[in-house]
């Protein structure tokens, strides 16, 4: 038998937890070419979780980042062996409350792909990984979010989605670590690009285009003993 060769490493788990189809599906299209190396476990919203995964990897995309009750849960699930957050927001409170929150890793979504599989593949190996504070730049290629194919930001994505949940200008200001002056200039832009000019019909266009969330995901995540 042949000596000095390294013996097949099996592929590690992996979950996506978002509230969003479309984010989801683009997240799996990035792991496509690394099967060898992860496998995303298919999980159906609405039956139990029974199955322990080895990374869980939470996309924070339109969720209130300033309160991380969710993530601490997340956690403490004893079904979650590694638990990372997926993310474009790295102000540092939101970093400091994460980590003190237990999470292994908090990733960019400036991330390539290859970069990624290999920042999740040393949390699964026991690291913690932080990425560096990536100056604002364009999404990894590959992620997908509610809007895209309408020339909406990935940003401005974010906040049509908690215009959407019925936050207000100030409430979206405190939750993504915007300023006020910035939230309105995005508004601004997202009114432009979807021809409105209003916030109701803002709101109805979204709720049109897939920006209502679907909390089944994270809460079968919470409610798991």
């Amino acid at each position: 038998m042949p000596t000095g060769l390294a013996a097949p490493t099996k592929p590690f788990t992996i979950a996506l937890v978002d509230d969003y189809d479309v984010v989801l599906l683009g997240l799996s299209r990035m792991f496509d070419d690394y099967s060898d190396t992860l496998v995303v476990a298919e999980i159906d919203a609405n039956a139990p979780l029974s199955e322990s995964i080895d990374v869980v990897l939470y996309d924070a995309f339109a969720q209130p980042e300033s309160s991380h009750a969710q993530i601490g849960e997340l956690v403490r699930n004893p079904r979650a062996r590694h638990v990372v957050v997926y993310t474009w927001n790295f102000h540092p409170e939101l970093i400091d409350s994460a980590r003190e929150q237990g999470v292994h890793g908090y990733l960019s979504k400036t991330l390539q792909a290859p970069e990624l599989v290999a920042a999740l593949q040393a949390v699964h190996s026991g690291e913690i990984v932080v990425s560096d504070s990536p100056a604002r730049a364009h999404s990894a290629e590959g992620l997908d979010w509610p809007g895209k194919k309408e020339g909406i930001t990935d940003r401005e994505s974010e906040i049509l989605a908690l215009i959407t949940q019925g936050k207000s200008n100030a409430e979206v200001a405190e939750l993504t670590y915007l300023s006020p002056n910035t939230v309105k200039s995005h508004i601004r832009s997202i009114y432009r690009k979807i021809g409105t000019d209003s916030r109701t019909q803002a709101v109805l266009w979204g709720v049109e285009h897939g920006f209502t969330p679907d909390h089944r995901r994270i809460e079968r995540w919470l409610d798991t003993p």
